[in-house]
């Protein structure tokens, strides 16, 4: 095997370990920037319209010439999608991120991949067959997943001591009064923050199918995204318009850092390899993220790590990875079915052109 044919295959590993990074950076600068008071409403606004800003030009220059047409069931398709992740799905997680901590957070969002999983469940897209263990795997992973987000939502245990966490805690307290800590209401946010998510990744990639311009398809998203959002939040933020000044701090890094990071390149490149991979390997590296998250949080806020939000990350990477295990059994099944269906075409239709090769051969001029 050659260094290009090894580095092609590594390429899907190295963009979504490379969008995991990506994450954990965006998980940190979206807290300082809502601990600053930021509107979550605004935040999605921004993120989306700078994501927008972006990709337009992009698209427009670069897939001029491939992308498809535009029909009412695609673009129905994408309004939807707005709706999903950059509306629903980012609101949610900003407003239950306000009420617990970075860890946390990110942490839940490994619910990501089995609330995936159920969804494609229920809509026919993923298979299982529950006298194949691979199923039974696919079940119990998913179940145990969603303990380990209670157990690290509900049980706290005692701290776990590391030196740079005695420092003090103001860094990682809200200015707006209001949001003071409920880590159940933060949980029961961002898991509804994740459900969006997941029906977002699951129509995107029913999309790409029938619309495969990945930026075009992107531009569209964030747009809409950011004009339902500013809708949404004249609305809810009547009469605030303080909301939407910009300042040279942490709320502008977060909103330039999430268009251009967690939206626009994260949008594509998901999609990019979701086309190859399908949606549960793009959401199989989660853990990774939430391990980056809690020791520059640690630095960062100075956030106390404890026994509880320890054992439930293990529990949440268990279940997690047991789902990915069945999947990935599935897909070699899968794959050993069609490997002698596509053997016998190639033979059924070699011994045709024989056939015709010896038909044309007695037919032809020189026949005897």
């Amino acid at each position: 095997m050659n260094s290009s044919k090894i580095l092609h295959d590594l390429k899907p590993f190295i963009v979504v370990i490379f969008l995991q990074f990506g994450s954990a950076g965006f998980a940190i600068v979206a807290k300082a920037a809502l601990n600053q008071g930021s509107s979550h409403y605004v935040f999605s606004v921004y993120r989306n319209g700078i994501a927008a800003a972006l990709f337009i030009p992009f698209a427009l220059v670069l897939e001029r010439k491939t992308r498809p047409k535009m029909t009412l069931s695609v673009f129905i398709k994408i309004v939807l999608l707005a709706l999903f992740d950059p509306v629903i799905g980012q609101n949610m997680f900003y407003a239950g991120m306000r009420y617990t901590t970075a860890t946390v957070t990110s942490a839940l969002c490994n619910l990501l991949p089995a609330l995936t999983f159920v969804l494609a469940w229920i809509l026919r897209i993923e298979s299982v067959n529950l006298k194949k263990l691979p199923s039974y795997a696919k079940i119990i992973g998913t179940l145990v997943t969603l303990g380990g987000a209670m157990i690290m939502t509900l049980i706290q245990g005692n701290v776990i001591g590391l030196p740079w966490t005695h420092a003090s805690h103001a860094t990682n307290a809200s200015a707006n009064p209001n949001d003071r800590p409920d880590p159940i209401r933060g949980a029961l946010m961002i898991s509804a923050g994740n459900f969006g998510y997941a029906l977002f990744y699951i129509l995107q990639a029913i999309t790409l199918k029938s619309y495969p311009a990945g930026m075009s398809l992107t531009a569209m998203i964030c747009t809409l995204g950011s004009v339902i959002g500013t809708v949404v939040t004249f609305i809810m933020e009547r009469g605030n318009t303080s909301i939407w000044i910009l300042r040279l701090d942490a709320r502008l890094l977060a909103y330039v850092y999430g268009g251009v990071i967690s939206s626009g390149i994260t949008y594509y490149l998901s999609g990019l390899i979701m086309s190859k991979k399908g949606p549960v390997f793009v959401t199989a590296f989660n853990p990774l993220s939430m391990v980056i998250v809690a020791v520059i949080s640690s630095f960062i806020f100075a956030e106390q790590m404890t026994v509880g939000k320890v054992t439930g990350a293990l529990v949440i990477v268990i279940g997690l990875y047991m789902v990915i295990w069945g999947k990935s059994k599935d897909q070699k099944s899968q794959d050993v079915l069609v490997l002698p269906q596509q053997q016998k075409t190639v033979t059924n239709s070699s011994t045709q052109d024989q056939k015709d090769d010896g038909s044309q051969a007695v037919s032809g001029p020189n026949a005897v």
